[in-house]
Parts: C-alpha cells; structure tokens; sequence
C-alpha cells in the first residue's frame, strides 16, 4: 500500500514506538522515519530513510512542519498536544497531525483531518496496523459537508474571505439552512460522496439570483462569475466560492495530479530577510497544490539580487540542487501571468518567481503548473513560489 504525492514522517521516542514504526515502514517505504538515537537499531533493516535524533523530541518539530505533508506520532497524545501546540498556525497550512497509541489499537487525526488530510490518511494507516481509527472531525461524524474541502478531489478550488470557513462549517453542523448554488462543475451527485440523503438544512440552486439571501445562514457558490466586491462584503462570513476546473489548461494540470514522475523548476522569491521555515512551508504547500514531491525537484531559479539572500542558500543547498539567477534585465523581457508594479518598483521586473521558472525550463507561462503562490510567515515576511514542468 502507498499514500500517493504525500511527504510523510514517522516520530518515535520508544522501543514500543520503534516496532510499530517498523510494521509501518514495510507498508509505507517512502515514509522518513525519526528515531530516537537509543533504538535507532531497531530500524536498521527498514527500506524507509531513518534519521536518528537526540531528545528532547521537540527540538525537531519545526523541521517536520516545515516539510512533511503527515507527521505520525508514535507518543502519547497528551505529550504530542505540548509538541505541537508553539507550531500551530492555521488550517489552511498545518500538516496533518496522527497520533498512534502505545499498543497501535487506536490511529487518532488530531490536526488537519480534512484541509490537511490526517482523517483520510489516519483510516489508510489504521488499516496498516489493524487498528480503529477515531475520527472526530463533525462533518464526518455529523454527516454533513466539509465546506473547507468541497469538491477539492473534483479540483474545485476554494475562495473565502475573513472567517467564512470556520463560521460556516459551525453553520453546517448547527443544522442552520445554507444555500447551495451550482452554477457551473459537476452535478450534485458528484460532490455529494455519502450514501446518506443531503442534509437538509442544505438547499439547492441553479443560480445566485434565485436566492433570498436573507433566509440563509450561509451560502455556497459553485460559480466561474467574478464576484462583485460589494457582494463580497455584503457576504462577509457567509459566503464560500468553489471554482470548477473547466479551462482546458486547469484539466491537464488536473490529470497530472497523483502520478507525476517528471521534474520540476522551482521559481522562488523573498523579502530580504525572510526566515528559512517560511520559504519551506511555502515550498511544501506550493507543491501539494500539484500532488507533487520535492524529489522530483531539478533546480529552482530566482533574480540574482537574492544570490546572497541566506535562507534561499539554505534551502537550495539542504535540497542539493543547482540554483540559476537571472538578471532583472533577463527577468523583465518574460510574459507573466501575473506581473506586479510594485515588484517592478523594487527589484527593476513585474516578476520574480514565475519569470524565473519560465526562462530555467526554457517555456511560456502556458506551462505554468503553479503560478505566483505566495505565502506570509509569522514575522510578516512573504515567499513566492512558482513551478513549471522541466522540459
């Protein structure tokens, strides 16, 4: 059995905990295992790379974060919520947190079950160990929707401002009405997975003006229209947006997803001082945007102002992979899909991240698997991310 595209790591601090890791190992080979120096000859037969590490375990959580899409404790759950509690951000950017217990009865999802994918991950391992897995998350309990994941095997993409996600999943749970318009995408039968009726605090729609927006609690809208900023605010933490893959662009990259064994050029761009963790946690993000893994990276690319910028040294060198700069100049003369003036205004080009990937593989913006993805670290400083397939 294989997790797919996933960057999964194993954690474990025991004895007890170094025999389960070894009965994963054998299902999961290309999960990293983290062990504990005193039983790291446990694990000396394993497929799995496996890193032998000094206590105290939390010394090593960050680094997880940062580049693992699933982290599996083999610990107490008690012991992992202190772990993990300084590295929390948010759930559109945590990994997948799973908890094994001592005797491997039970596979806990603690963070991310539906965003980060620990539920769909924690039955997969449960199934490893011959375990039961413990979903807790309400929309599975509940029989309900998972607005922050609706239609994402569908390659919807999702749109929100402000809190709407978390306010209008509560909406869902607390069985308040929501309208449900689909505009465009697939048909309710689709989206729809359980075996279970709709629930029917949910109301359907085949367009936004069939709405009395004043009867519903939320509403959802499948929809390829530019919404209005006048309805943005008038919806503010109502309204979620999924947008169908229906361009013929969006649905090659959506057959690429799940399978791809070619290389990709990593476009990269950064405040001037931006902390390492940022830029791989933006990296790791910007790849699960495309069920990709950082193996099959080839090079990464960026404006040789940053030749000297040391976390993008870091990075590039803890990856052992060539990095190429380009001139403003060079950077300048590239069709981008999505130019900036004000990075124009500061580094002399409309682009970074995306003209640089396009010029290292030597194409267009057409071939753009992820364009200008950017991601703000806790101190404020951003990263850029853009990846193009390697021709």
């Amino acid at each position: 059995m294989t997790i797919q595209n996933e960057s999964i790591a194993l954690l474990a601090i025991t004895k007890s905990g170094a025999s389960k890791a070894a009965i994963i190992a054998a299902e999961l080979p290309e999960a990293d295992i983290f062990i504990s120096e005193k039983f790291s000859d446990l694990l000396k037969d394993v497929p799995n790379k496996v890193t032998a590490i000094a206590l105290p375990a939390k010394d090593h959580i960050g680094t997880l974060f940062a580049n693992y899409d699933q982290i599996v404790f083999l610990v107490a759950l008690g012991g992992v919520v202190r772990l993990i509690a300084e590295h929390l951000k948010s759930k559109e950017t945590d990994p997948g947190i799973i908890v094994v217990d001592n005797a491997a009865q039970f596979v806990i999802p603690v963070l991310s079950g539906h965003i980060g994918g620990a539920n769909e991950f924690a039955i997969k391992l449960a199934e490893i160990l011959g375990a039961t897995p413990v979903v807790t998350t309400a929309a599975d309990v509940g029989n309900t929707v998972a607005v922050d994941i609706l239609g994402r095997d569908l390659g919807w993409k999702t749109e929100a401002r402000d809190k709407s996600l978390t306010r209008v999943a509560a909406m869902m749970v607390n069985e308040e009405p929501v309208a449900m318009i689909q505009e465009t995408g697939s048909q309710v039968n689709d989206w729809w997975k359980s075996t279970k009726p709709l629930p029917k605090n949910i109301h359907l729609f085949d367009t936004f003006n069939e709405v009395d927006l004043d009867k519903f609690a939320g509403i959802l809208w499948v929809t390829q229209a530019t919404i209005p900023e006048s309805t943005w605010d008038k919806l503010t933490d109502r309204l979620i947006v999924y947008r169908p893959s229906n361009s013929k662009q969006d649905d090659q990259k959506m057959q690429k997803k799940g399978g791809m064994g070619f290389e990709l050029i990593i476009g990269i761009g950064c405040d001037r001082g931006t902390p390492l963790a940022t830029l791989q946690t933006a990296l790791r993000l910007a790849l699960k945007q495309i069920n990709a893994q950082q193996t099959q990276i080839k090079a990464f690319a960026t404006i040789d102002k940053k030749a000297d910028e040391t976390s993008i040294n870091q990075l590039v060198k803890q990856m052992d992979k060539p990095i190429i700069h380009y001139s403003a100049h060079e950077l300048a003369q590239v069709s981008v899909p999505n130019p900036s003036e004000v990075v124009m205004k500061y580094v002399g080009t409309p682009a970074v991240s995306e003209a640089a990937a396009i010029l290292a593989a030597n194409t267009t913006m057409q071939n753009l698997l992820v364009e200008k993805f950017k991601h703000r670290g806790d101190d404020g400083k951003n990263a850029t991310i853009s990846i193009v397939k390697s021709l």
